[in-house]
């Protein structure tokens, strides 16, 4: 995470307490085995301190406070503070070996939307990014990605990277701590969707503030983010806690019928599926379930235009701009949405009635 543009100031040396007393003794004329006796601590212990070897124990810092008379407080700071850059450097030489796993994830992109600061080095862009997802080390990362049940669709034409996609859910995530912590009501879930079908026929500008709050208000954070390089996905469905989910969508095809076909299908996941799964529309990378997918997929099609409602439109057997206006009115939609579904049955070939189709141009560049 980025660090509100502060500067951290982290030196790379910090002196030992050692180095204070040596000069202390030099000043004062004291032998180190004669400041020893005045302590009444080991000549061995002296000259461990004296070379950083010995940790500095609040014990000793108060003898030390009494037969120098500089305050025990500063020789314990000055302990904690060498201590402290000695782990910073072992802890480098321990991120160094991650530099390539790091070099996985779309660094300039995590750069550019803020989300990590610039890194000073390629061990630096290892602690950046640790930072970034919450965790201590690429062990702990790699640990806590295989705990994420991710159930996909399959696409057969485009690739996911998983490390884009972890980075991600990780911006989901970050994004979605920003809402009010509500708890989960199905029922009230169940309302904000009827509300939100409605939606449909609105603009972007509309019903995107409008689908986040009714969604926030159920205990479902409703979140668009833009996909990053490597992420061949529509959406997710995931539950952040028990009494927490997240629908986020990434408008990848900029088109209204896909659109909501999405957000519906993701909803089906919250609404009929098990809440320790990340279900995820997009490239099939791991084993998912054909029964929770294609139960959402129908659950969605039939929420966003009933069954018996279309197949009486189907057996018309009229398919013009008009025809696909006025029965889309009637039940309510957005027309490309029927046309969608009529496509998808293969009613109507893909390159008809597209126009019907809105086209969003709010997440371009």
């Amino acid at each position: 995470m980025a660090e509100n543009n502060k500067t951290i100031f982290r030196p790379d040396y910090a002196p030992h307490p050692g180095e204070l007393l040596e000069e202390q003794l030099e000043t004062l004329k004291i032998s180190a085995r004669e400041f020893s006796r005045r302590c009444g601590r080991s000549p061995k212990l002296i000259t461990e301190i004296l070379s950083g070897k010995a940790a500095l124990e609040p014990e000793t810092a108060l003898q030390f406070e009494r037969v120098l008379d500089i305050e025990a407080n500063i020789w314990l700071r000055m302990e904690a503070e060498y201590r402290l850059s000695l782990a910073r450097k072992e802890d480098m030489t321990r991120l160094s070996a991650d530099i390539q796993w790091a070099k996985s994830f779309p660094l300039i992109e995590l750069k550019r939307r803020g989300a990590i600061e610039s890194p000073e080095s390629d061990t630096d862009a290892v602690r950046k990014l640790l930072q970034f997802f919450g965790l201590a080390s690429a062990a702990a990362c790699r640990e806590h990605f295989s705990t994420l049940s991710l159930s996909y669709r399959h696409s057969p034409t485009y690739r996911t990277e998983e490390n884009a996609l972890f980075a991600w859910l990780r911006l989901g995530e970050l994004e979605a701590a920003k809402f009010p912590a509500k708890e989960y009501d199905r029922n009230a879930f169940l309302r904000a969707l009827s509300t939100i079908r409605s939606l449909t026929t609105s603009t972007v500008d509309e019903f995107i503030p409008r689908m986040t709050n009714l969604c926030a208000d159920a205990g479902v954070a409703f979140i668009v983010l833009r996909p990053l390089n490597g992420l061949a996905l529509s959406g997710i469905s995931r539950w952040l806690t028990p009494r927490k989910a997240l629908i986020q969508q990434t408008v990848r095809h900029m088109a209204d019928d896909h659109f909501w076909f999405t957000f519906f299908h993701e909803a089906a996941h919250i609404l009929l599926h098990s809440r320790k799964s990340v279900f995820v529309d997009g490239h099939k990378i791991a084993t998912s379930n054909p029964v929770e997918e294609q139960e959402a997929n129908k659950w969605a099609a039939s929420y966003l235009v009933p069954p018996a409602a279309l197949q009486e439109f189907i057996s018309r057997n009229v398919f013009t701009l008009q025809s696909v206006r006025k029965f889309a009115k009637e039940i309510g939609i957005a027309p490309g949405i029927v046309v969608g579904q009529l496509q998808k049955r293969e009613v109507i070939p893909y390159s008809n009635l597209n126009q019907l189709k809105q086209k969003f141009q709010w997440m371009t560049d």
